[in-house]
């Protein structure tokens, strides 16, 4: 299965200790089937940046470590033309910013991929697009339903 998971889900993977962290067992789960092989992931160019801003932002102390961490996770890169085409396009009919419509992007871009969120906010937004679900429905998507 190949999947897009966007900051909101992967900022999880290093904040599960929260106690006010929703949907982290979602997100742990998307993480071990990437570490099983069951899930691809595919990624815009700005993921680690835009993780990386979060973690050092969120936790200073623990932010190299984490880097480290998710450098070590397998993902590709896709940062082709059609990807940001699709992205622009995204960010102008939904009056969205175009850091969160790259990763909607990649999932159109790529075939078989679904972009998997927890920000609602986009969620909303694209609903009515194609190969988009939220990080709750991913299970679902993961053992093979519809979400």
């Amino acid at each position: 299965m190949k999947l897009v998971v966007d900051a909101s889900v992967a900022v999880k993977w290093f904040f599960r200790d929260r106690t006010n962290e929703a949907q982290v067992d979602e997100a742990l789960n998307v993480l071990s089937g990437v570490a099983t092989g069951a899930i691809e992931l595919i990624q815009p160019s700005h993921f680690v940046a835009e993780v990386s801003a979060v973690l050092a932002r969120e936790a200073p102390e623990h932010a190299q470590r984490d880097l480290r961490d998710l450098q070590d996770i397998l993902f590709s890169i896709r940062d082709d033309a059609a990807v940001y085409a699709r992205a622009m396009k995204l960010a102008i009919q939904l009056d969205h910013h175009l850091f969160d419509t790259l990763y909607h992007a990649v999932a159109l871009e790529t075939p078989g991929a679904v972009l998997v969120t927890a920000d609602r906010r986009y969620l909303a937004k694209a609903k009515a697009y194609d190969r988009v679900c939220s990080l709750t429905g991913s299970r679902a998507l993961i053992s093979g339903e519809r979400p």
